[in-house]
């Protein structure tokens, strides 16, 4: 099964979690959970949705789980400039994402050109690259239409 927004299919938090080599518990799986519901999360958002679940979770155990699934991972860390740390379960596909410079919505975009790293630099310096991440930044329909 397949997700609208993810074409990546859709497995338990257990499953993904036992997969990452990580322990399963409750916080964890809320954590993971969250995350599905709300792609592009920060760890506020998340912790808000656990807490709807686990009331006593606190915030530094979101992050303890964001941190641990970032390591194994399990997530996407993105870091618009200017905005919260982020984070996504698609993973593994070198997607890049569009950023709304007045409301802060975030979408995915797949991969500019070609497969990873979809950009190639005028000069690599050497280096072996495997990715590139690009943040494209502008207006959001909903914004564009209310500042017309």
């Amino acid at each position: 099964m397949t997700d609208a927004r993810d074409p990546e299919p859709i497995v338990s938090a257990e499953s993904a979690l036992r997969a990452a080599g990580l322990r399963v518990t409750e916080p964890r799986v809320a954590v993971y959970d969250a995350l599905r519901a709300l792609p592009h999360a920060s760890a506020e958002t998340v912790h808000a949705a656990v807490v709807e679940r686990m009331p006593r979770t606190s915030i530094q155990s979101v992050y303890n789980a964001l941190g641990d699934f970032a390591d194994a991972g399990v997530v996407r860390r993105i870091e618009p400039a200017g905005h919260a740390m982020l984070f996504e379960l698609r993973i593994g596909d070198n997607h890049h994402h569009l950023v709304c410079t007045s409301c802060g919505a975030v979408r995915d975009v797949d991969c500019a050109v070609g497969h990873a790293p979809c950009l190639r630099p005028s000069d690599a310096h050497g280096f072996t690259l495997s990715s590139a991440e690009v943040t494209y930044w502008g207006l959001c329909p909903d914004c564009a239409a209310a500042a017309a």
